[in-house]
């Protein structure tokens, strides 16, 4: 006799941000545990780094718009200060119609803020990692190191809206 099992067992094939932490690479999860546990990471996030991450890429957004050149660095910038706040349950994703211009946009971000954030995202991750309630956010500060370094050419979406 076939009995249906419980829902919290069937899997799908929606990314999960309990086990991928901020950038969706896991594709199974048990149905209807996602929210609850993205809502506690990141306030947790919020409160332990999240907000400090958020104020140095504004900082580096304002930095930015200052000269009319680097204005869409500092978009850029503010677009991920925005992701910084609330990381679990969105993601990154390679814009298709990115090209030339965003890859030498990147090798001027790199030098100019890029480089300093990615080493704030660094030693955000190793301070976290430090205890187990930690770990889980650190990981997804050392994961936030590409977007950091390159952050033209991408743009950042809800784990459900992404295109794997």
């Amino acid at each position: 006799m076939n009995r249906p099992s419980p829902t919290w067992l069937h899997r799908t094939d929606e990314p999960d941000q309990d086990t991928a932490s901020c950038t969706g690479t896991s594709r199974s999860r048990a149905v209807g545990h996602d929210g609850p546990v993205r809502f506690i990471l990141n306030v947790l996030w919020l409160v332990l780094c999240g907000f400090w991450m958020a104020v140095g890429y504004a900082v580096a957004g304002v930095v930015c718009c200052l000269l009319v050149v680097t204005i869409p660095f500092g978009i850029a910038s503010f677009r991920i200060a925005n992701y910084a706040l609330w990381p679990f349950g969105r993601t990154i994703e390679r814009k298709p119609t990115a090209g030339a211009p965003s890859a030498i946009g990147n090798v001027v971000w790199f030098v100019l803020a890029g480089i300093w954030l990615a080493i704030g995202h660094l030693l955000t991750g190793i301070a976290l990692c430090v205890t187990i309630i930690g770990i889980p956010l650190g990981v997804a500060s050392f994961k936030m190191i590409p977007i950091s370094l390159t952050p033209l050419g991408y743009r950042i979406v809800d784990v459900r809206a992404a295109t794997w």
